[in-house]
């Protein structure tokens, strides 16, 4: 019979410890924390085996989350109600269980085939809880030959289990935050991919139903201007020449509407070409251009595409520049795009342009960008939108799905 966990040495307590408190801070995961966590248990403790269940978030229930070999291939797939078995009632208590022998005659006993419970004579089961984080989980040992377990013992296990709390609960804070931010995410992406596609389907409408309507019209006048007689065509003449005129600037609005709702051009060239187009469409400025032409994800073009159509439109309006300077730039992991002219300036302070900034900000948030202007009376605007890619820069054979 052994007695302890040999750590009666409080040198050898103190080394244990921090070799846990390392383990703990080995990284974010809660499994790999829990499997270094028993890892380092078992060989410190000359335990046969370690298990760490954790308590789940959604129900009443814990989960192994780590254990030695051979057990680690079931992390996961043990799942035990609260109240059930040692571990359950443990973490129903709050309070340790200690079992030197026989623990089938335990009561609280519960046969767990996959742990192969019946091959393991002693036991110690304790509570893993800590403030702020509350209870956590359930760190449990075992030993094949018969071990006594005392008080100190169950202490050095509360105390590791206090360390482990603290460590689980940073980790699933972590995880959840980084789910968060994946949900956030992909609920921005969704957003841009379903105003584009409201947009797309208002501009199909439109060349459908009133741009083909218009053109009919126009059809019918010149008809009617064709076939009416000399005397009538003459006196009809001056309010047909204004109906036509009328149907076609309609026209002409009607495919700028188009143009505005879903840019052909970025469907076509990508971000880099309608980029290129729309900074050369604005009269009388001089444009300076240099772009990255590798293809982004859709939403990422469609929000740079818009913040560009908004800022080129101020500078037009506001900036009175002679010149405009439209830089793209692609990584791996971000894209950034600088529009920066030699006009007027502002003072942010006072947001002369500022009321144009709102919806770039706004289209940057939905990308999880950000947007940094600099200006000052005088001295031209800068504005630069910086956003995150998640994945490797599409190839030049992608294709527009929305």
């Amino acid at each position: 019979m052994t007695r302890g966990l040999g750590l009666a040495d409080p040198e050898r307590e103190n080394a244990v410890l921090l070799a846990i408190i390392e383990a703990a801070t080995s990284g974010p995961g809660v499994e790999p924390l829990a499997a270094a966590v028993a890892r380092v248990i078992t060989e410190a403790t000359a335990t046969d085996v370690c298990f760490v269940h954790v308590l789940d978030d959604a129900e009443p229930s814990l989960t192994l989350a780590g254990a030695t070999p051979p057990f680690d291939a079931q992390v996961g797939a043990v799942r035990l109600p609260l109240g059930t078995g040692v571990s359950g009632w443990v973490a129903s208590h709050r309070e340790p269980v200690v079992i030197a022998d026989r623990k089938q005659d335990d009561p609280r006993y519960v046969a767990i085939p996959e742990l192969r419970g019946e091959a393991y004579t002693s036991m110690v089961s304790v509570p893993m809880e800590s403030e702020p984080a509350g209870l956590v989980g359930v760190l449990n040992v075992h030993t094949v030959a018969r071990r006594e377990f005392d008080d100190r013992d169950v202490r050095v296990l509360r105390t590791i289990g206090r360390l482990v709390a603290g460590a689980v609960h940073q980790a699933r804070m972590h995880r959840r935050l980084a789910a968060r931010e994946e949900a956030h995410g992909r609920f921005a992406e969704q957003m841009v991919a379903a105003q584009e596609a409201e947009r797309q389907r208002l501009a199909r409408d439109i060349h459908d139903g009133i741009s083909q309507r218009l053109v009919t019209l126009s059809f019918h006048l010149d008809a009617v201007r064709t076939f009416l007689g000399h005397e009538e065509a003459r006196a009809a003449d001056e309010n047909l020449a204004t109906a036509c005129d009328l149907v076609l600037t309609t026209l002409d609005e009607a495919r700028a509407a188009i143009g505005a709702l879903r840019p052909p051009v970025l469907d076509d060239l990508g971000l880099a070409g309608a980029l290129a187009a729309l900074a050369r469409g604005l009269p009388d400025v001089r444009v300076v251009l240099d772009l990255d032409d590798r293809r982004l994800p859709e939403h990422v073009e469609v929000a740079l595409y818009r913040i560009a159509q908004e800022t080129l439109q101020n500078v037009l309006k506001h900036a009175d520049a002679d010149e405009v300077e439209v830089r793209l730039e692609a990584t791996d992991g971000a894209v950034h795009l600088t529009l920066a002219d030699d006009g007027v300036g502002f003072d942010p302070a006072t947001g002369t342009r500022g009321y144009g900034l709102a919806s770039v900000r706004e289209r940057a948030d939905l990308v999880g960008g950000t947007v940094r202007v600099s200006s000052r009376a005088g001295t031209g605007t800068t504005v630069t939108v910086s956003a995150p890619l998640d994945s490797e820069p599409i190839d030049e054979g992608f294709a527009e799905n929305t």
